[in-house]
């Protein structure tokens, strides 16, 4: 039987014949990790992020069949993140007591239960009610998989796992742009159901599948996975305690103490960032491409998905970068000031639909090097038990921005039929964020180990 060893570079490996030996078993161990959890995680935040932002294309025959104003609209896509915020951390404290399978099976068949219910609003007021149902249903969701990642992998290596589990992100629109802007087109009347409702049934469906499906694929823990051996177990805890030690001896930060940090409230500040380039990316998308001179609901489904493939690569580079560096806070401002570069020169190009792609596409790097960074930060800094709460509220704290501007630029395009000063807005902001982050987190806050 393999032995265990303290490698070099500060991570357990397995140990038989030397140094070499041992890098690429430990490569090897978690690489099986990778392809274990993360292909799983990743379809069912696809299918998290498509019924979370479908109804960016469900707005244009939406907002006709209701009679729903752009600052209508908004209103809706804010609500979402009432309930989000209210109910994510006891989501994640939940699920600290109650493991992540039964956790994540709860949250996906509710939030797909509630997707499809929304095909049959006839209201404004029943959309408003709908959404911040949704958003209850979905909050957890996120930060729970953030939270759940940890418990697998170490710090070292969770820049480019996040990321790939990130991707799904990218994916979403990737994916979902084209298959909405398909449903869209081709479901009009079918069994009398109006196309939007068709959109809702057919997209939140398969959240409910996926739940039933999580509930008996994950496991809560790796001392709970049969599929490891007991070697690889020991490793995988091993790698984690050593993480613990050395945030610990850094800074011995329970959450108690967190809330009395003032740097937790820069790295919250820093993230609001991340939610207000997404509602551009996520909510306004469609809107803008439709509004630049492209007529066709299918088209502008296509079209969409340029940003996502564009962010979805620069993040891959990114954060291959920031783990080969370890450097996190400077990725995230050159993300930060690329979304307010875009937002800017967005307000310019708003009637030139190839500029108008362009300029989202910035907002995509943003939005997906921004994200990817981040996420990399929370569990860098938290030690122990605070890591569930703390990050879970650093994610709902965050979302303030999810709240405010859709309501900002709703309430703009109905008044003023132009959404250029919510996006100087949020282009302020987003420098803002980055600045918080990388002048107000010191390097040395940030206790991560180089795998290799």
């Amino acid at each position: 039987m393999p032995s265990v060893v303290q490698g070099s570079a500060g991570e357990v490996a397995l140990g038989t014949q030397g140094s070499a030996v041992e890098r690429a078993q430990t490569e090897s161990l978690y690489r099986k990790l990778t392809v274990r959890l993360i292909p799983f995680l990743f379809v069912c935040w696809v299918i998290n992020y498509i019924d979370r932002v479908n109804i960016g294309f469900a707005k244009i025959p939406l907002s006709k069949d209701l009679g729903l104003s752009d600052a209508a609209y908004g209103l809706g896509v804010g609500l979402f993140f009432v309930g989000y915020i209210l109910f994510e951390v006891p989501s994640n404290a939940l699920m600290e007591k109650i493991g992540a399978k039964k956790t994540i099976a709860r949250i996906m068949v509710l939030w797909g239960v509630v997707s499809c219910s929304m095909a049959f609003i006839t209201t404004p007021t029943q959309f408003y009610i709908a959404r911040t149902l949704l958003g209850a249903a979905e909050a957890g969701f996120y930060p729970g998989i953030i939270l759940y990642l940890t418990y697998w992998f170490p710090s070292g290596r969770r820049a480019r796992i996040t990321s790939r589990f990130l991707l799904a992100i990218a994916v979403s629109g990737i994916v979902g742009g084209p298959i909405s802007g398909w449903i869209l087109n081709n479901m009009v009347g079918v069994l009398e159901f109006r196309n939007w409702q068709w959109l809702f049934v057919l997209e939140g469906m398969p959240a409910v599948i996926a739940g039933i499906v999580a509930y008996f694929f994950l496991d809560n823990r790796p001392r709970d996975a049969r599929w490891l051996t007991e070697i690889e177990r020991e490793i995988i805890l091993r790698n984690l305690t050593l993480d613990e030690s050395v945030k610990t001896k850094a800074h011995g930060h329970r959450f108690l103490h967190l809330l009395r940090d003032p740097r937790v409230y820069l790295v919250i500040l820093g993230y609001t960032t991340v939610p207000l380039l997404g509602t551009v990316l996520n909510y306004w998308t469609a809107t803008i491409i439709h509004q630049s001179g492209i007529e066709n609901i299918w088209h502008v489904g296509l079209l969409s998905a340029i940003p996502f493939v564009v962010g979805a690569t620069a993040m891959l580079i990114n954060a291959w970068h920031s783990d080969r560096t370890l450097e996190r806070r400077w990725h995230y401002f050159f993300a930060t000031f690329i979304g307010a570069t875009g937002c800017v020169l967005l307000t310019y190009f708003s009637n030139d639909w190839v500029m108008a792609i362009s300029c989202l596409c910035l907002v995509g790097v943003a939005y997906f090097c921004g994200t990817g960074t981040f996420w990399t930060i929370p569990p860098a800094y938290f030690s122990g038990a605070a890591a569930a709460t703390g990050i879970a509220m650093i994610s709902s704290l965050g979302q303030f921005g999810s709240l405010l501007a859709p309501m900002l630029l709703g309430w703009l395009k109905t008044h003023t039929n132009s959404i250029s000063t919510g996006l100087y807005v949020i282009a302020a902001i987003s420098i803002l964020g980055g600045v918080a982050i990388a002048r107000g987190i010191p390097k040395q806050a940030l206790r991560e180990r180089r795998p290799d």
